[in-house]
């Protein structure tokens, strides 16, 4: 699904309304769903840090890193991939670590990781039942849409979404606005007519900051950071989540 990279969007929007009435959020027209973390659970990846003989908790670190890093450079106008700065990232954070093999045999093991990761528990209910609303799902990932064809598909729901997009394709990461209107230029909406779906309040702060409604499934039930918009509507699941828009 994948096509060649293009250069980044324009980061101007065909509209700047925020999809909120005095009665709350209007059911949007389109889903985005962020992929890692929002649908896939990578809890897995700390067991790729044990098997080379590294601690599992630096998992978190590493994947916190990596993404300050790929919005350092969205921010100076440069664009790499999210493999690329992962695994260059990777062999940073695993420096000095006592491996049981070459740090490059290391850097391999764990991400191949992201192969074989599975979706949450409430992700296959109630992404259909989203489905189920007449609501078009998308996904818009920082990562290859390669990525998450395998996981979904591996949750058997991959025939509920109509396109799979990536920043790949934008040339501009998340959460600048550029990647937003990427997602709205190929789905043929406006801001207010999509929501953002994702886990991450950065994510959801660069969303709405562009225009769209939002949705932050908290499933941990931790404090939203004011420094960030809020988000529209908040969810323990994708189930409630799909309780609220129905």
């Amino acid at each position: 699904m994948a096509t060649e990279p293009s250069e980044p969007m324009d980061p101007s929007l065909p509209s700047a309304d925020h999809p909120v009435s005095p009665d709350g959020p209007r059911r949007p027209a389109v889903l985005v769903f962020d992929v890692n973390e929002t649908l896939s659970d990578m809890s897995a990846m700390g067991e790729r840090f044990a098997d080379v003989g590294a601690p599992p908790s630096l998992a978190t670190v590493w994947f916190a890193g990596l993404l300050r890093d790929g919005f350092s450079l969205t921010v100076v106008d440069a664009s790499e991939s999210f493999a690329d700065i992962a695994a260059e990232a990777l062999a940073v954070s695993l420096h000095g670590q006592p491996l049981d093999r070459p740090v490059d045999k290391a850097v391999q093991h764990v991400m191949e990781g992201f192969s074989g990761l599975v979706v949450h528990p409430d992700v296959p209910d109630g992404v259909r039942a989203l489905r189920g609303l007449g609501i078009r799902l998308v996904t818009l990932s920082n990562g290859a849409t390669s990525v998450a064809e395998a996981l979904l598909e591996r949750a058997g729901v991959l025939d509920q979404f109509e396109a799979l997009l990536s920043v790949e394709e934008a040339g501009i990461w998340k959460p600048a606005a550029g990647s937003y209107a990427y997602a709205l230029e190929r789905c043929e909406v406006d801001p207010q007519d999509a929501m953002l779906v994702a886990v991450h309040p950065w994510d959801i702060d660069g969303a709405a900051r562009a225009g769209l409604a939002t949705a932050w499934i908290n499933r941990a039930g931790g404090p939203y950071p004011a420094y960030f918009t809020a988000p529209d509507l908040t969810a323990r699941s994708l189930g409630e989540l799909a309780d609220q828009l129905g």
